[in-house]
């Protein structure tokens, strides 16, 4: 049903393409990101934080309704399901939850710790045929209560955790979830190119996709990231898209309160940005 997100990030690597990650919050995302990935032919990972977890009651949950939807939906192309910034505990319980990938975020501890806990995933989640993600200095803005400063990675820890024999890296070069400031000063790529020379082939994951100029994109797939992470966009044109929906005052025709008629103007919003991502990563027709 799912499968370990290793082999579609080595694909992608060696395509010089990168396969978004699109985090989930409910059945309606869920919907429609699946449904974006099959009409584009792409691979796709669905990314659920454990604060959406949390909120959909608990990554079982989670894991069966994805499930479900990919047999009920006719599915084809590659799935994989992924735990995205988790705490130790967290993974573990992903694990048992029959995830098929976890992120352990690593990035608060001291490096030695990080290094400890994310060897004991790495055996782990060898023995169940599951991918592994690990972070290497914090990635800007809030995700479920982690604040970073957007700060960039040392390349020789990113080494250090790469050689433990993780799947993928996300390595801090000054990106940010959320909204992007004004006074952002873009990504580092002397950062991210002396984390490539290091690291190989191994493929490099960009958190906080939401802002990032196309052109920056482009040159970090080409610089080894295989792997972008893509939330708040989704979150801002489903919003928009069920405003104008209740300022047009469609809520008050018929039956347009009906939740299936007042959500489907930002599904379909959602749908539609997947697909436009999908086309500027490079992953349309790749699955």
């Amino acid at each position: 049903m799912f499968v370990s997100a290793d082999e579609m990030l080595k694909k992608a690597v060696a395509g010089k393409y990168a396969v978004g990650h699109f985090n989930i919050n409910n059945l309606e995302w869920t919907k429609e990101i699946l449904l974006a990935a099959e009409e584009a032919r792409s691979p796709v990972i669905l990314g659920v934080s454990e604060g959406a977890g949390k909120y959909m009651t608990g990554f079982k949950t989670v894991t069966a309704m994805a499930g479900a939807m990919i047999e009920e939906l006719g599915i084809t192309v590659p799935v994989a399901i992924h735990l995205d910034h988790g705490t130790y505990d967290g993974c573990l319980k992903c694990i048992e939850a029959g995830f098929s990938s976890i992120m352990f975020d690593g990035s608060k501890y001291p490096i030695e710790e990080n290094v400890e806990k994310t060897k004991e995933l790495v055996r782990m989640c060898r023995e169940r045929g599951m991918s592994l993600e690990a972070e290497v200095g914090a990635i800007g803005g809030e995700e479920d209560g982690v604040v970073g400063a957007g700060e960039c990675a040392d390349p020789k820890e990113c080494k250090m955790i790469a050689d433990l024999g993780v799947d993928m890296l996300a390595a801090g070069i000054g990106n940010i979830h959320g909204k992007y400031p004004a006074n952002w000063q873009g990504l580092s790529f002397e950062t991210l190119d002396a984390v490539q020379q290091l690291t190989g082939d191994l493929p490099l994951v960009l958190h906080g996709g939401t802002g990032i100029p196309d052109d920056m994109i482009k040159k970090a797939i080409a610089l080894g990231v295989a792997k972008i992470n893509v939330n708040t966009e989704c979150q801002l044109v489903f919003a928009e898209a069920t405003r104008e929906y209740i300022e047009a005052g469609k809520d008050q025709e018929g039956k347009g309160y009906d939740p299936r008629k007042l959500l489907k103007p930002g599904a379909d919003a959602i749908r539609a940005k997947v697909i436009e991502k999908m086309e500027l990563f490079g992953s349309v027709g790749k699955a």
